[in-house]
């Protein structure tokens, strides 16, 4: 109905918003940099050689990424090796690992006249099953984060989990060690089998009793928090996540594009299916959770849950009420598993692109990819390790809550939007697509780079810093001191790299603040742009000194996805 369409479409406002300001602008000058500079994400700076930095700090975050972020895949493939029983594990109360306080699912509104009368649970009143756990919090808690009390208790490796992390590594080096052309054959499975679940999915979401509230409660918008500044602020933040923004990655893959490649059009098509995505995803979590919600008697936002909490708490619960619980949990987990390896392929590619364009050709070994490919890979899992420990769910929030946050995202746009708009030139850079691609994209762009961009993130960032709260988990256990310096740590290892490159750079140039600052402005051509830089240079002829591949656009696809 149109009701229905406004009150999505105002819903949707600052994240529509966002999308046009901040996410399709900064989207589509990484892809068109790399393709014009044919470089990763740190020769890719040689447009502004004094702005060098903005490339290690991309190469500082998305190792952080790529070391964090597998740890989702490994809980993902641990889950989906346990889905294969005839009942799940999180669905009983009688395994070693669960405690007395463990019930399984009572609906609340059986509370009546303040006791539950009933052989399953004796006549216990609504305060004492106040302290009860659910089976499948145990399950996650106890069987496999066997979390400890803290930070600084890090206890001992959880053997079923690394080897499931080790698993997941020697997937991801299997699937990337050849590059970008091996890895988009596999991508093309990835990127589309997932769809087929989320439909599968969404079928046998909608049939389910109390569905329907669900859907209602994710569609229809809280007039009130419209008017809330972190409602924005987290759909701007949300945005330069989803649409692996800062991270180097998209003009890694750029850079296997031909030159003459229209990325203008490719950056609007592949953003908006992302976002379609996303919310075409919603629909099916939130038609689950209804029927979660009606099924325990309880609001549905009491079963929403987001972050880890949603894939490994909330929708396992909710797999475990339905009948042939554990095809639907494996379903869930397949597509859970083929989702984070796409992302993982693209956050190590754009590693190794980087890494690899450092090196000069003189120094050019057979082999060189593979070995840089599995030290990338080797490197991360030691860190790893920490992560599958008794405190390695600690580890992982501290990584996730820093190395790769709002904060540290949004310093890299709005830094990239500066030098390319205001140092390189915004309107030269506008020439130079022009050449690429055949046409002047559209004047929006223009001004998003040098002004409405730049000023969303610096009002973002701002808003993040003013508004800092100190990391917790779950809400109850707060982090020691010593453990939020590593936090900032890790947050400025990646921050400090401009400003810290900059002055190393201006320091060490000869000659008055003017003529150093021309000298390290002044672009580094690569052998490509010789023709290019040539007048009277027909842009066609350059199609065939830079061969690109179908195969990277669906990669740069799945980097957003």
């Amino acid at each position: 109905s149109n009701s229905s369409d406004i009150l999505v479409a105002l819903f949707l406002i600052p994240y529509v918003l966002f999308i046009f300001l901040g996410g399709i602008p900064i989207f589509f000058l990484e892809i068109a940099l790399g393709q014009f500079m044919k470089a990763g994400s740190i020769n890719v700076w040689n447009i502004a050689p004094l702005f060098k930095g903005l490339g290690y700090a991309s190469m500082v975050i998305v190792f952080f990424c790529n070391t964090y972020y597998i740890m989702v895949l490994a809980w993902g493939f641990y889950y989906l090796i346990k889905s294969f029983n005839s009942t799940l594990p999180w669905s009983t109360c009688d395994n070693p690992w669960n405690t007395e306080n463990c019930i399984e699912i009572f609906r609340h509104d059986d509370c009546q006249n303040g006791t539950i009368g009933n052989s399953t649970f004796g006549n216990l009143t609504c305060e004492e099953l106040a302290d009860a756990r659910s089976p499948i919090i145990e399950f996650w808690e106890n069987k496999v984060l066997n979390i400890s009390d803290g930070l600084d208790e890090p206890g001992v490796i959880n053997w079923e989990l690394m080897l499931c992390l080790m698993a997941v590594w020697v997937m991801v080096y299997f699937c990337v060690w050849k590059g970008v052309k091996s890895t988009g054959k596999i991508v093309y499975f990835t990127a589309t089998f997932p769809y087929v679940v989320l439909i599968i999915l969404l079928v046998r979401g909608v049939t389910l009793p109390g569905a329907y509230d669900g859907i209602l409660y994710y569609v229809k918008p809280d007039w009130s928090k419209l008017g809330e500044a972190q409602v924005w602020i987290d759909a701007g933040t949300q945005i330069f996540f989803s649409y692996a923004i800062g991270l180097g990655a998209l003009t890694a893959l750029g850079s296997y594009n031909r030159f003459n490649n229209d990325c203008y059009k490719d950056a609007f098509v592949l953003a908006l299916i992302n976002s379609g995505t996303s919310f075409f995803a919603g629909f099916v979590v939130f038609s689950i959770l209804g029927f979660m919600a009606s099924e325990q008697g309880v609001d549905i936002s009491k079963v929403a849950e987001s972050g880890p909490g949603l894939a490994f708490i909330a929708y396992p619960k909710a797999v475990s009420l339905m009948p042939v619980a554990p095809v639907w949990a494996a379903l869930f987990f397949v597509m859970l598993l083929l989702l984070g390896l796409d992302s993982q392929f693209v956050g190590v590619e754009g590693f190794v692109t980087g890494i690899l364009d450092i090196f000069p050709g003189k120094y050019y070994m057979r082999y060189q990819r593979e070995i840089a490919v599995a030290i990338c890979c080797l490197l991360c899992f030691i860190i790893d390790l920490s992560m599958v420990t008794q405190g390695g769910m600690y580890v992982f929030q501290l990584f996730d809550y820093y190395s790769a946050s709002g904060i540290t995202l949004l310093w890299q746009a709005f830094w990239e939007c500066v030098v390319v708009a205001w140092v390189y030139g915004a309107d030269r850079f506008m020439d130079d697509i022009a050449r690429m691609i055949g046409y002047r994209p559209f004047p929006w762009i223009k001004w998003c780079w040098s002004f409405i961009t730049p000023c969303v993130c610096m009002g973002i960032f701002l808003f993040h810093l003013l508004n800092y709260k100190p990391l917790t988990y779950n809400n109850v256990y707060v982090y020691p001191w010593w453990g939020e310096v590593i936090g900032w740590c890790l947050a400025l290892s990646s921050m400090l790299c401009i400003p810290v490159s900059l002055v190393y750079k201006l320091a060490g140039a000869k000659g008055t603040f003017r003529e150093r600052w021309e000298t390290l402005t002044k672009p580094v051509w690569g052998a490509h742009h010789l023709e290019y830089m040539a007048p009277d240079t027909d842009i066609k002829s350059l199609a065939s000194l830079s061969p690109g591949t179908e195969e990277n656009k669906v990669i740069i696809f799945e980097s957003v996805m």
